[in-house]
């Protein structure tokens, strides 16, 4: 399991954290992340268990979100990943006073 700098004070500060076991599903990875370091799951999932928005998980190089969420199947040798999901920006566009 990779997690990103915000998260690693919360794992003992490690970047990395290694899973006993075989998880068959990013949950059960996630829940022995958990069992291990608890204060990462409030960061990690909502109260109701899903992952917060702002927040994406990676098993290997797809996004959860979009092959099954918790529930992706994991490979043997499959990494999941933890990282914060980014958004704004700024507008592309040229500022200043509008003309005409």
């Amino acid at each position: 399991m990779r997690l990103p700098a915000y998260l690693r004070a919360f794992a003992n500060g490690r970047a990395e954290v290694e899973l006993s076991g075989a998880p068959a599903t990013v949950g059960e990875a996630l829940a022995l992340l958990f069992a291990r370091h608890p204060a990462l799951q409030d960061r990690v999932v909502t109260e109701l268990g899903e992952v917060r928005a702002h927040v994406n998980v990676f098993a290997g190089d797809e996004a959860i979100r979009f092959t099954g969420g918790l529930a992706t199947p994991l490979q043997a040798d499959a990494v999941v990943t933890i990282l914060p999901a980014v958004s704004g920006g700024s507008d592309p566009r040229p500022r200043g006073r509008r003309l005409g």
